[in-house]
């Protein structure tokens, strides 16, 4: 896979050393990976697969324009106890710091604000792991609850104005609302496959299993999270 040698030059490369987390068992790597527009690597082909003609298919999306990825690494251990509350560690253990894209945490009292209208999330496993290493999680159907809970709190809102509302409480609230209705589903890849996960779904990542197993690079994922529709078609698209 081209993709890994550059991923393991991007985590060593000190300008990204602010996105080791978590006790240094995480590596966020938000568009750390130096692909481009294509999704290519180091002069390499082009992203293609049986989950871009999904996306084609599904959402009429022929020329997608690539952001760059996400390398999100865990390591032995995730989650330590870093630089976070005790409340936001304990929600990382006890709910695997489940959220929604793209609602971004801002000011002294981490206020939400909706900032970034992801199109999907493919995630694509660089190296091999065990299943109980740090899984992808997710909470089936959450994404309609997500769209529910929105339309109502952006109700008679012109779409460019929605960065502008709080919706704290709002996503708190839906966040229960999950969590008591929703089944919450680990899932797991092997390098050569990817999964698709809906962007206003509810997602996260498990703590590290105590008999899980990886490489030394990790348990390492690569996430492409394109911005390709305006506020209204994040919120009203499939």
């Amino acid at each position: 896979m081209r993709a890994i040698t550059p991923a393991r030059r991007a985590i060593k490369d000190p300008r990204n050393a602010k996105w080791l987390r978590c006790g240094g068992t995480w590596f966020v790597g938000v568009n750390a990976l130096p692909n481009d527009s294509l999704g290519a690597v180091a002069s390499g082909p082009r992203l293609t697969g049986k989950a871009l003609d999904f996306i084609r298919d599904a959402f009429g999306l022929t020329d997608v324009g690539w952001d760059r990825a996400q390398l999100s690494v865990c390591y032995p251990g995730y989650p330590r106890r870093g630089a976070e509350s005790e409340a936001a560690h304990r929600y990382r253990c006890e709910r695997d710091a489940a959220h929604v894209d793209g609602l971004i945490p801002e000011g002294p009292d981490r206020r939400r604000h909706l900032r970034e209208y992801h199109s999907f999330v493919l995630g694509i496993p660089l190296v091999a792991s065990s299943p109980d290493a740090s899984p992808f999680v997710i909470w089936e159907g959450s994404h309609e609850i997500v769209r529910d809970t929105f339309q109502k709190c952006f109700d008679g809102i012109p779409p460019e104005r929605w960065g502008n509302k709080d919706i704290t409480n709002a996503y708190h609230n839906l966040r229960r609302k999950v969590f008591d209705r929703c089944e919450r589903v680990e899932v797991w890849a092997e390098p050569g496959e990817a999964y698709l996960a809906h962007r206003l779904s509810l997602h996260g990542i498990a703590p590290w299993g105590e008999s899980a197993s990886a490489t030394d690079d990790g348990r390492m994922i690569c996430y492409f999270r394109p911005e390709v529709w305006d506020p209204g078609r994040w919120l009203t698209a499939p």
